[in-house]
Order: C-alpha cells, then structure tokens, then sequence
C-alpha cells in the first residue's frame, strides 16, 4: 500500500472521528466527569476508545442503547462472554429464583455440582474442574499447578496471545505480566516451537495456547500444529494447557472437541457462566485431585465468590435450556457462513479486507494473503479505525480492533444489516482498500 491511500485513509479518519465526536456530546460529558475518580475514566483498558468511549445506559436481546440516544446492534457480545445477549428469559428467570433464596452463603451450595457436572459432560479433556471468577485466574490457577505438579518453572506462551490481564504477550508484552519464566514463540510455527520445546524441556512446566487466538486477532490454530504440541510436551512431560475461555462456544466441547486434540488442562470462562462473572480449570481426575481438601498435602485454592449462586444459577441455565450442544452446532454454522459471505463480497470487489475466525467469532483484517499469526495481520491502522467508525455509523457495535462476535439474540435482519454495512463501506472506501 502505498503513501498516498494512507494519507488519504487518514484524512476520511479524520472525518469520522469529527462526525462521531458531534453526534455523542453527552457521551464526552459522562467521561470527562468519570475522570475525576477512575484513571481516564476508565476500569477497563479494551472498552476505552479514543476520542471519547460511549456510554451505554441499557441493553436487552442484541441491541444497544447509548447516552446520547443512539441504538446498536451488539456485534461485540461483550468479547464473547455475551453470547446470549442482554435478556435472555431462562437465565433472568433463573436468577429471580436464586435471588429469592439469598446471595452470598459462605457454604457449599447444590448449583454448583450441577453445573460442573454440565461442563464435565460437554468436555472430554475435564473430568474434575474448579471455578474461579475470571478467565484471568483460571489461567493463573492452571499455570500454578503446572509449576507445582512438575517442579519446572518455564512456561511456553506464544507471540500475541492474551489470557488474560497478567498474561499479555502482544506488543512485546507487558510489565503487569505474573513474573513467571515465559518462552515467546511463534504461532502456528510448528518447526520453531517444536525446537523450543526441546531446548527447555528439562525445566518446561507448561504451554499454553488459544486453539484459536481471541484477541490476537481470530486466527486458527493450524491442526497439525496442535497435534505437534500434544505430542511434544507429552514426550517431555510438560503440561499441554489449552486456553479456551473463548473459543469454547466454538464447537459442543470447544476446538478441542472439534479437533480431537485433547490439553492436560483446560480453561474457561466468558459465557458458561451465563453473562455473570466466571472462570473454571479442570483436567484429569489425577491432576485435579491434588486440590481436594481431603487429601493431607493439598492444594489449597480460595475464592469467596468461586461457587457464588448467581454464576452457578445463570450457566446451569445457560447450558441445560439455551446453548444446547445442537444449538451450539447451529449457531457456529451461522456464524461460519456470514464470514464466507463476508470474504465473498471482498474478493470479488478485489479489495485488501478480510474476516479471519471460526464459527461465531471473527475479526476484520485490511490485508491480503493467508494470515497465519498476528505478524502476518498487516492492517493499515487509519483503515480498521475507519471501518470501525463507519460501522458505529450504520449502527453496529463492535471492539475497535475489529473483533466481531456473534450472540443467540441476533437475527436474520441484524445479520443482513452486518452485511450491508460491509457492503456500503467496500463501496465507499474501495479506493483506500486497493
């Protein structure tokens, strides 16, 4: 791409920036009064965008409503963890019911078996799990008892990757990360990683991948990559930890299900907890065993709020009554021929934008050519902020870094809406695209 269409990318930038400035004035007042008591107004760097991040003040199904009285079609679902949008009926009323009950027990309650014998059943790899809050901490927990069981200390992450807020390894990384012995490598590069696994396979605890990187872009994992993976770090006795906090809505049992490749540990999070706050590690009845109290030298694992009712009730809900394993087929299918329609209009316009993902996730790159990992994600920073504006224009919230997810709530016209707003922008921006 040369010099010319990125300054004049960055001219319509300017444009839009400028029109969405003006049409969201109170939305600039409710940050600036944020300020005065949260660092740049904010509590959670993703949602912050530049100029101003709007204020949303409701939502229900799919849709959005802002401060300054606009409507949006929810095409973020909340990174995921929104997948059955902002109303869903079984899971409010499963929620009315435990709120009839009381809160906080500070006791062993009888939703929180159910539930895990609901994610045991959907994943082969997870006989035993703990809960946790967050995907964050279910990382942290895994990669823990890694170190623990093993007595090795390195843990092989990949360029990129995110799991979670002290595992960031975009960008060279980042100085909050949990102060473990992390070995970068190369996505989907099985030579260079295979290599890596034996370099430090006597003090390796751990790899930890996305079967798909979330946040780094929705790139797949490539199957004969994970494959090497499982091999290796089975031969040296490392842990193989598959990082599925997103890409477990995926398939019925995660891409691990999908791909027959099956991890030491798994972690999850987002949506199983039916929108409430959630995360879980589990693995082998072996490996878990080492966390029940039962047992004179066990691991000790607290959490005031791991078994809280209101989680345990929202994703028995969840998965009993909504996201079906024939549901989860269904709307994976959708999601997968929306991206195919969405790469067929851009090839055949011949211009340099592409959807990467599976199922019911993607993300928007402005490039040509296979992209493999996030070094091969070349987008012209001026032409995904301008495709991001422009669809805030149409009236379609999504993440600023172009990531795209799909939730139950969604219907045919939200997704016809979708594509005719990708329509309008090929159309009207074809020029910067060549």
């Amino acid at each position: 791409m040369s010099g010319r269409p990125n300054l004049e990318a960055e001219a319509a930038l300017q444009e839009a920036v400028e029109r969405y400035t003006a049409r969201n004035p109170r939305s600039l007042e409710q940050h600036q009064a944020a300020a005065a008591h949260l660092p740049g107004g904010n509590t959670r760097t993703v949602l912050y965008a530049a100029p101003v991040p709007l204020a949303i003040i409701r939502a229900a199904g799919a849709r959005l409503w802002s401060l300054d009285g606009h409507e949006y079609r929810d095409f973020l679902g909340e990174f995921t963890a929104g997948l059955y949008g902002h109303s869903e009926p079984a899971i409010r009323r499963a929620l009315d019911r435990t709120l009839d009950d009381g809160i906080s027990f500070g006791a062993h309650n009888l939703l929180e078996a159910k539930l895990a014998g609901l994610i045991c059943a959907r994943f082969p790899s997870i006989e035993n799990l703990r809960f946790t809050n967050s995907g964050t901490e279910a990382n942290l927990m895994a990669l823990s008892t890694a170190r623990a069981i093993t007595g090795r200390d390195k843990i092989i992450v990949f360029a990129g990757a995110y799991h979670g807020g002290v595992f960031v390894f975009a960008g060279g990384g980042c100085p909050l990360n949990a102060p473990f012995q992390f070995v970068v490598a190369p996505y989907n590069d099985t030579a260079a990683t295979v290599e890596l696994i034996r370099t430090h396979a006597d003090n390796l605890a751990a790899v930890i991948l996305e079967p798909m990187l979330g946040s780094g872009g929705c790139i797949p994992a490539e199957v004969p990559f994970l494959a090497a993976l499982r091999e290796e770090t089975r031969r040296c006795g490392a842990f193989l930890v598959f990082d599925e906090v997103m890409t477990s809505r995926l398939s019925p049992g995660g891409l691990q299900g999908a791909y027959g490749i099956f991890p030491d540990i798994t972690t999850l999070g987002k949506y199983l907890g039916g929108g409430m706050n959630f995360g879980a590690f589990g693995g082998s009845r072996e490996i878990m065993s080492r966390f029940d109290p039962r047992s004179p030298n066990a691991f000790p694992h607290a959490g005031t709020f791991n078994n809280n009712v209101m989680t345990m009730a929202a994703g028995i809900a969840g998965l009993s009554e909504v996201f079906t394993p024939e549901a989860a087929i269904a709307f994976n299918a959708r999601g997968e021929a929306l991206r195919q329609r969405l790469n067929s209009r851009a090839e055949v316009s011949g211009v340099a934008i592409q959807f990467t993902g599976i199922g019911s996730m993607m993300t928007v790159h402005m490039c040509r050519g296979k992209i493999s990992s996030p070094a091969g994600a070349k987008s012209d920073p001026a032409l995904k902020d301008l495709f991001y504006f422009d669809m805030l224009d149409a009236g379609i919230w999504m993440a600023k870094r172009g990531m795209i997810n799909l939730s139950l709530p969604l219907t045919d016209d939200d997704i016809a809406h979708l594509e005719s707003a990708v329509d309008e922008f090929i159309q009207s921006r074809g020029r910067l695209l060549q």
